[in-house]
């Protein structure tokens, strides 16, 4: 898009921007889009990456958001529009000039050589006005990854060596290399979105944010980005935690003592007579189903109620897949390493007896007969795991005894809802005993603690 665009297509342009990154889960008032719009006329459309850090300064809340607005808005503010200029790229020549700009760091080269990259080799379909053209096709014909050794005899021939550390290098290589990557990938978005309409890539072919990213889909990447949000996230819920429980304190309005004072106002309630509670901070306990896919989500709920542990006066929780054992050790306070806790539970907690395979009715069986005393009129119980019991007994006495025990009982399960009952699924059954909820990703768990944690 030229400096010189008409102002009515810079505002269209702009809002279908904001409304994209609106349906991507960012929250953007009116606010921040009235001061977008002041950035794009103050800072123009001539030098694309002011803009891109204008837009930023003013769209975003977090540094997390980027994820997301980066390749939304080269969707909307491409660098280029159409194909590269030029003949048909060579494989080999390519890969030639790959090397050299990867070796000399020079970004707009590599943005330039991914442009060509993609028009050359990442197109498919049969049709000349084809819509495909695909950044995994592109990446696995040029093989930039295989380029290492060769930019690293290159870098060392104009640098000697000694100059940097071997290990340093190959990191400053295989970022240069990551970040060709990315401009691949952009481009391939760019190319596609010409075709079939920027609205509808930018809602399909960009990545969710983590907090949006299902639980039982996420890829070990993004497991470890999301268990870089739980602090905050704690943060953030432990202070709508400590505003419930200072309204919870103020107590209700006592509506016998009210009426009886407001005689001597002539029937008018003048000063209204509130139950005073006697707050006390309540216990937690968490059974968590720990294996397969489930693993992840809750390994993260773990983090983040341990996160809060400071909100509750005691915190338990066990684990389980076939067995049941507590691991509240293991997840001690403030020492607990976000990465290997799994690895952790699953080596030195017995979760399993003569097979590897789930078994919610002997696991809360285990419990009920195990650990009963850990459940009290002060303790709000959640379940964590997706209730398929590979075709095993449910046990339903023991969720029944459970619930008995406990002042609430909930059940988080990170399924779709529609795949309830499905299978193995006993996912109905438990709901008639126990509260359960849509459980999918990072920010319906935030919500839902946020609503369902007691006070």
């Amino acid at each position: 898009m030229s400096a010189g665009a008409p102002a009515a297509g810079v505002a269209e342009r702009l809002t279908g921007f904001v409304a994209a990154l609106r349906g991507h889960g960012l929250r953007i008032g009116t606010g921040e889009s009235v001061d977008a719009a002041r950035a794009v006329r103050e800072l123009g459309l001539a030098d694309r990456e002011l803009l891109r850090e204008g837009l930023a300064a003013t769209l975003l809340h977090g540094g997390t958001q980027r994820a997301v607005f980066d390749p939304v808005f080269d969707l909307f503010f491409p660098r280029v529009v159409g194909a590269p200029e030029g003949p048909a790229a060579d494989r080999e020549d390519l890969r030639d000039r790959l090397a050299e700009a990867l070796a000399a760091g020079d970004t707009a080269r590599l943005e330039q050589l991914a442009a060509e990259a993609v028009d050359g080799f990442g197109g498919y379909g049969s049709s000349p006005d084809s819509d495909g053209w695909s950044a995994y096709q592109t990446l696995d014909r040029i093989r930039p990854q295989t380029l290492l050794a060769r930019v690293r005899a290159g870098v060392r021939g104009e640098r000697g060596d000694g100059d940097f550390a071997d290990r340093l290098l190959d990191d400053e290589i295989r970022r240069r290399i990551e970040m060709f990557r990315r401009q691949v990938g952009a481009e391939a978005r760019r190319r596609v979105a010409e075709r079939r309409g920027r609205e509808e890539i930018a809602r399909r072919a960009v990545a969710p944010s983590a907090d949006r990213v299902d639980f039982l889909y996420a890829g070990r990447d993004r497991l470890a980005e999301l268990r870089r949000t739980v602090q905050p996230l704690a943060r953030k819920l432990a202070t709508r935690l400590a505003a419930r429980r200072r309204r919870a304190a103020r107590g209700s309005i006592d509506l016998r003592r009210t009426v009886r004072g407001s005689l001597s106002t002539g029937g008018v309630p003048m000063r209204p007579v509130l139950r005073r509670r006697r707050p006390a901070r309540p216990e937690l306990v968490l059974l968590c189903d720990v294996s397969g896919s489930v693993s992840g989500f809750s390994d993260f709920t773990m983090l983040l109620v341990q996160a809060l542990h400071d909100q509750f006066s005691k915190v338990r929780v066990f684990a389980f897949v076939n067995r049941i054992d507590e691991v509240t050790a293991l997840l001690g306070h403030g020492t607990a390493d976000p990465e290997g806790l799994g690895a952790r539970i699953q080596e030195e907690a017995r979760l399993t007896g003569y097979h590897g395979s789930s078994d919610y009715g002997v696991s809360l069986g285990e419990f009920a007969e195990r650990y009963a005393s850990a459940v009290g009129p002060r303790t709000t119980v959640f379940v964590l795991g997706d209730a398929r019991t590979n075709y095993g007994d449910p046990h339903p006495a023991a969720v029944r005894e459970i619930t008995r025990r406990a002042r609430r009982t909930y059940w988080l399960n990170p399924e779709p809802r529609a795949q309830w009952g499905t299978g193995d699924s006993a996912a109905p059954a438990y709901a008639e005993l126990v509260e359960m909820h849509e459980c999918r990703n990072a920010r319906q768990l935030g919500a839902l603690v946020s609503r369902l944690l007691p006070v």
